[in-house]
């Protein structure tokens, strides 16, 4: 009776250990070629996407210079612009001055409002092109080149915190807002380029929303005749025919050079006072000099990147308004 006993035993413990020996194959084969599998295309989407920023564009674009203007490529027909993955520049949602003609010429950007010091991001994933400085122009400015084939500009920027030739993504910070070069104010400049043309950054970026305008903006070529490889008239804007709806609900623009939208001349702005100014005396103190001049010690704390425990200096030049 024991030796049936232990025979049983021995049988059922044989069978346990058969049937959990496969349950355990037949778990970890099909996991193991299932965990390559997706390791694989993770590594190849990393390289691809690597590889995207370190030539951003470069189906498009045939250089790669240190001058604004000089992108040289060729845009297919009916370019789609994607605006998905992208980072607002700045949380202002004050627009100081719009694209278009001012002052005479083509105001080529948006002015947005933002105070010494403030943090401005990459609007794309992309490669930095250009870091440079003009006196006479954008002050302190960034340009950035992005896979989508924009190339954004951040201007009069109080600092640079980015190199040439980095790669950035979306939402890194690349500056600080200023006031440097042609300003009357501390603002950001706000452009954007398409083989080196710009673009009113209205149509695809809502700041007051702190949105894109939709998912792709669509560009298409001159179709007059020998030019083919020129961009379409982007400085009017789209007229409501051009307005589309995609696939996902979002808006579209495309511009007809064939048809283009009538510009309105508008009259000359007058420009910007400038800001009232203080030179700090012996015995003055913040509160002393925002309440002759008619502020707040927050106020000239902000224009001039003041922190709490600043300490004043005697001829020290502070803005006041």
């Amino acid at each position: 009776m024991n030796a049936l006993k232990t025979l049983v035993l021995a049988t059922v413990s044989f069978c346990s250990m058969s049937m959990s020996a496969q349950d355990l194959i037949a778990r970890q084969a099909p996991a193991d070629k299932k965990l390559k599998d997706v390791q694989l295309i993770q590594f190849n989407t990393f390289d691809t996407q690597q590889a995207e920023l370190e030539n951003p564009a470069a189906n498009i674009y045939s250089n790669w210079t240190r001058t604004i203007s000089n992108a040289q490529g060729i845009v297919p027909s009916n370019y789609h612009v994607d605006l998905r993955g992208f980072h607002m520049p700045t949380p202002s949602r004050q627009i100081n001055s719009p694209y278009g003609r001012r002052w005479g010429r083509l105001h080529a950007g948006l002015d947005i409002k933002v105070y010494l010091g403030d943090t401005i991001r990459s609007a794309f994933d992309g490669k930095v092109r250009i870091v440079d400085y003009n006196a006479r122009g954008y002050g302190y400015y960034v340009v950035i080149r992005h896979p989508n084939g924009l190339e954004t500009l951040y201007g009069h920027l109080s600092r640079q915190l980015v190199k040439e030739d980095q790669v950035v993504r979306a939402g890194d910070v690349i500056g600080l807002g200023g006031n440097t070069g042609r300003s009357f104010g501390s603002h950001l400049h706000f452009e954007t380029r398409l083989l080196g043309q710009p673009i009113n950054p209205a149509l695809m970026f809502d700041f007051q929303n702190q949105d894109v305008t939709g998912d792709y903006y669509v560009v298409r070529q001159s179709m007059q005749k020998g030019n083919t490889n020129v961009l379409a008239n982007q400085n009017t804007l789209p007229r409501p025919e051009n307005l589309v709806e995609n696939a996902s609900g979002t808006s579209d623009y495309s511009v007809f050079p064939s048809q283009p939208a009538p510009v309105e001349e508008k009259p000359a702005v007058k420009q910007e006072k400038k800001p009232k100014t203080y030179k700090v005396k012996r015995g003055d103190t913040i509160y002393a000099i925002a309440k002759r001049h008619g502020t707040t010690v927050e106020k000239i704390r902000r224009l001039n990147g003041l922190r709490r425990y600043s300490v004043l200096r005697i001829g020290q030049v502070l803005k006041c308004s």
